[in-house]
């Protein structure tokens, strides 16, 4: 078994739809995959890309991926990186690919400067939890998430 990593091109667009539905199915969050594609090729892809992804296969065939971007501290003085989306196809799973993919993404981290890499993770995915654990990351349980979309966002613009 032979696992690979690689940056995505925009050809790669169809598959990175596919891997994000796959992963809102995995979550139960299928009802709130509301993006355009074109859209987020745009994102991706166009002249300011926001985000970024690495494509992991197993022999050859893509079967995860990450979606990362970097962030910044203020305190370290440093960027980071963000992984947004983790996810490996079920029938892949236990073949190292998820290992594979996030030592890919520390990689990037030392070789871009990076103070860290952080990400969330559902409180009910005991699986992934143990499996990041395992890896050496750490609970930030001291840290909620706060978010402002829908019309919150608006209003909050308008003030």
């Amino acid at each position: 078994m032979t696992l690979s990593i690689r940056p995505a091109a925009p050809t790669d667009l169809p598959l990175i739809a596919a891997l994000i539905r796959a992963l809102a199915d995995y979550e139960k969050l299928a009802g709130e995959v509301r993006f355009d594609e074109a859209t987020l090729g745009e994102h991706l892809f166009g002249p300011h890309p926001h985000a970024e992804v690495a494509i992991g296969e197993v022999d050859g065939q893509p079967q995860g991926f990450a979606l990362f971007f970097h962030n910044f501290s203020t305190f370290e003085g440093k960027p980071g990186l963000y992984l947004e989306d983790l996810f490996v196809r079920p029938e892949a799973r236990g073949a190292g690919l998820g290992k594979a993919l996030l030592a890919h993404l520390a990689k990037l981290c030392v070789a871009r400067g990076c103070a860290r890499l952080e990400w969330s993770v559902l409180d009910w995915n005991a699986p992934a939890i143990g499996f990041y654990e395992s890896l050496g990351a750490r609970m930030m349980d001291e840290w909620t998430v706060m978010r402002v979309d829908g019309a919150a966002l608006p209003a909050l613009a308008a003030e």
